[in-house]
C-alpha cells in the first residue's frame, strides 16, 4: 500500500513536470511561422517573445492565446491531475510546483523554458481562484497601462504571495506562491536590467 502511495506520487509529480514542460510558444512559432523562437528576439520560448514573431495587429492576440494555453498547464496540473492519481493534502501544490518547473525548465528544449508567470497563475488558480485573479487584474493593469510584459510579470510576482497570505492560505499553499513569486523575479533578471536602463518593451 505505501509502495502504491509512493509510486502515485513518483506518477504525479512527473506528470505535472511534463504537462507543464508542453512549450506552446515554440509550437506555435514552429508551426505557424515555420520559424525557431530561441532564435528571434531575447530568445526566450515563451509567450511575449514567440508573439512579437507575428505583425503588430496579431501580438496581443496571440499573446494571449499562448497565455491561456501556458496557463492552463497549470490548472491542469493541479487541479485534474491530484484527482486522477487519488492524492490529496499537499498534492495540489507539489503539481503546481512541477508544472511549473516543466514550463520554466522544459524538457522538450533541452531544459530551457519559459519564465513561468502564466503557468503560475494557472496553477495558483487551482489552490487560491481569489487570490490569483487579484494577481491577473494586477498584471493586465500594469501591462494594458505600459505595455511591458515584464512589468505586470513583476507585479505578479509582489501581489500573489501577498494576497495568499492576507487571505490566511495553508502553509503549502503560502509556500508554493512565495517559492513561485520569488522564480518570477529570478527569472526576470535580465528584464529588471533593461528596466534600469529605461530600455525595457
Amino acid at each position: 500500500m505505501h509502495n502504491a502511495c509512493g509510486m502515485s506520487w513518483v506518477g504525479l509529480i512527473a506528470a505535472a513536470f511534463l504537462a507543464g514542460g508542453i512549450p506552446f510558444a515554440f509550437l506555435a512559432a514552429k508551426l505557424l511561422r515555420g520559424e525557431d523562437v530561441r532564435q528571434f528576439g531575447s530568445g526566450n520560448p515563451g509567450a511575449t517573445n514567440a508573439s512579437r514573431m507575428w505583425p503588430k495587429r496579431w501580438q496581443l492576440p496571440v499573446f494571449l492565446a499562448l497565455f491561456l494555453l501556458d496557463a492552463g498547464k497549470g490548472l491542469f496540473a493541479a487541479w485534474c491531475l491530484p484527482h486522477l492519481f487519488g492524492l490529496g493534502g499537499v498534492a495540489p501544490a507539489a503539481a503546481a510546483a512541477a508544472a511549473v518547473a516543466g514550463h520554466t525548465w522544459t524538457p522538450f528544449l533541452r531544459f530551457r523554458g519559459g519564465k513561468g508567470v502564466a503557468t503560475t497563475l494557472g496553477a495558483l488558480l487551482a489552490l487560491d481562484p481569489v487570490s490569483t485573479l487579484i494577481a491577473v487584474g494586477v498584471f493586465f493593469a500594469i501591462f494594458l497601462r505600459t505595455r511591458i510584459v515584464a512589468l505586470g510579470s513583476l507585479g505578479v510576482a509582489v501581489t500573489l504571495p501577498i494576497a495568499v497570505v492576507i487571505r490566511g492560505q495553508r502553509p503549502s499553499i503560502v509556500a508554493i506562491a512565495v517559492a513561485l513569486g520569488i522564480l518570477i523575479i529570478v527569472r526576470h533578471r535580465s528584464n529588471i536590467r533593461r528596466l534600469r536602463k529605461g530600455i525595457e518593451t
